[in-house]
């Protein structure tokens, strides 16, 4: 069955291309992973120079690129938001078929795999904010605290919190930024809540909108404080009021695997430094472990109800149960224990 997949796709490449005589002296080597991956061959038939890249034995062979400074290379010339679109769909599409390609041929560990497709959506994100951060930031001036532009921080939930994010894998995140005030020294002045509410939703709109290259990641924000109700940005003091006031204990278990992308030193320092107490206590919490037992509970129903019994991920002793327990042991440890502060 492979076979005859791979062969389809085959007939499919050379119609596309049919120009690229070249592409008959690689048919060996292309249709083995052809039949594998639909990602793979979907990509090559929508783009020749997927082909020619990896075809280049130093494409596959090489380290894993600096994802970073390509896309930064990459966008900065770059004044259009469509062109910033285009690109990093082209960019990701390039690198998640390459990641893919040495992950079915067993030139990379499955934790390698995980690892670089976490890496390549960080630097995805980043480049993405910080390209939309500069542009807003020439109409409007920049949010400044103490003579230095306060950033955006992206929290990263679930799986790419934990660096663990699949190749099928949305993207759950979380907006914040420092301190009240207002944009200085661009041609209109705004307040920061708008500007960083402006830079949220071109963000998204950035990883989320589907073109005629796909789209970037499925971008879901339904974990931040208050849900879709709430703001799409919330400074810091008034996401420490949240945390502390109305903070669930579900929240709490998915801020375990809360990691700041896109933001180091001080400001990320000074959001560590909130969000710690509320995920980590000193204390044995017994209404956490009550808590947690009731969560469990809702779960094992959902899955009875839908039938998922025997399923691999969500039946039992399947990869969110184990990912429970282990999650429950940090909650419950986690504040003494400072080893198992960490999302991975």
């Amino acid at each position: 069955m492979l076979e005859q997949q791979a062969q389809e796709y085959w007939q499919q490449l050379t119609q596309a291309h049919s120009e690229a005589s070249w592409l008959q002296q690689h048919q060996r080597s292309l249709l083995p992973v052809l039949g594998l991956s639909d990602l793979i061959a979907r990509s090559c038939i929508q783009d020749l120079n997927v082909v020619a890249r990896l075809l280049r034995q130093d494409e596959l062979s090489a380290p894993h690129p600096d994802y970073q400074s390509q896309l930064n290379q990459l966008l900065e010339p770059l004044s259009d938001e469509d062109a910033v679109h285009e690109e990093l769909r082209k960019y990701r599409r390039l690198q998640m078929v390459r990641l893919a390609w040495l992950d079915l041929t067993n030139q990379q560990s499955i934790e390698d795999s995980l690892q670089q497709v976490s890496l390549l959506a960080d630097a995805l994100i980043t480049s993405a904010i910080d390209w939309c951060y500069n542009k807003l930031g020439e109409r409007f001036g920049y949010p400044l605290q103490d003579g230095r532009r306060q950033p955006m921080l992206v929290i990263g939930m679930g799986k790419l919190g934990g660096a663990e994010l699949n190749f099928s894998s949305d993207i759950d995140l979380i907006f914040c930024y420092p301190h009240l005030g207002e944009t200085q020294g661009g041609k209109k002045t705004i307040e920061n809540q708008q500007f960083f509410t402006k830079l949220g939703q071109k963000l998204i709109a950035a990883l989320n909108q589907m073109t005629a290259q796909g789209q970037v990641f499925r971008v879901d924000m339904r974990l931040r404080p208050f849900g879709d109700s709430g703001p799409l940005a919330m400074h810091f003091a008034a996401l420490e009021d949240y945390y502390q006031e109305q903070g669930r204990e579900w929240e709490r278990y998915a801020m375990v695997k809360g990691r700041v992308i896109n933001a180091e030193g001080h400001f990320s320092q000074e959001l560590g430094a909130i969000l710690r107490p509320f995920v980590f206590r000193r204390y044995i919490d017994f209404s956490a472990i009550d808590a947690l037992r009731n969560m469990k509970a809702l779960i094992s129903k959902e899955v009875r109800r839908r039938q998922l019994t025997d399923n691999i991920k969500l039946g039992a002793g399947g990869i969110r149960e184990v990912e429970f327990i282990v999650q429950t042991f940090q909650l419950i440890r986690g504040g003494r224990e400072q080893e198992l502060q960490q999302p991975g």
